[in-house]
């Protein structure tokens, strides 16, 4: 669901608060190494460790790791900045705010989407082979009410009655669209 990027800045973000530069110098540092680390592996065609099932993935992650760390060390060099807050960061606010409303729409339509499944899972999905007579007469009852023979046999099991003893009845209708 996100990003190298996003998944460097979310764990960064957390990590980050309070560290001074030095802190953050030495974080810079560390991402660098393990950027160089993960492109070699990865040009070499290694796995990292059993825990990684997707080299590429870790690598793109350690780059976009080590981006931010030197993109928030940058900021506290300009600024002036003794500790690192989030608060006062206005750019990874906006991208930590961006984050969790994607998230939060994420959430949403995957709520749908299984929601829709439930439903989905009531539903009868058949096929239906009907003899020559019956099949006319569905088949008429479609072109007068210019709708596809399916439509009009939705329609019949729409109003299905079924009565004490198990006898299944249809009233009288008009398919329509």
């Amino acid at each position: 669901m996100w990003s190298a990027q996003d998944v460097a800045r979310d764990q960064i973000r957390r990590q980050v608060n309070g560290l001074d530069m030095a802190a953050v110098a030495e974080k810079v540092a560390e991402a660098a190494a393990r950027e160089c680390e993960t492109a070699e592996q990865l040009r070499r065609g290694g796995s990292f460790s059993e825990f990684e099932s997707d080299p590429e993935r870790l690598a793109a992650i350690w780059a976009a790791k080590h981006v931010e760390w030197q993109r928030i060390r940058d900021l506290m060099a300009q600024d002036g900045w003794g500790a690192y807050e989030p608060g006062q960061d206005a750019h990874g606010s906006k991208w930590a705010q961006e984050r969790e409303e994607r998230r939060d729409d994420a959430l949403v339509a995957r709520a749908a989407f299984e929601a829709r499944r439930r439903e989905e899972a009531d539903e009868l999905r058949t096929e239906l082979w009907l003899s020559a007579a019956p099949s006319r007469l569905i088949r008429a009852a479609a072109d007068r009410a210019g709708l596809m023979p399916v439509q009009v046999l939705a329609q019949l099991a729409e109003r299905v009655v079924a009565g004490e003893g198990g006898t299944v009845s249809v009233p009288p209708f008009t398919p329509s669209r």
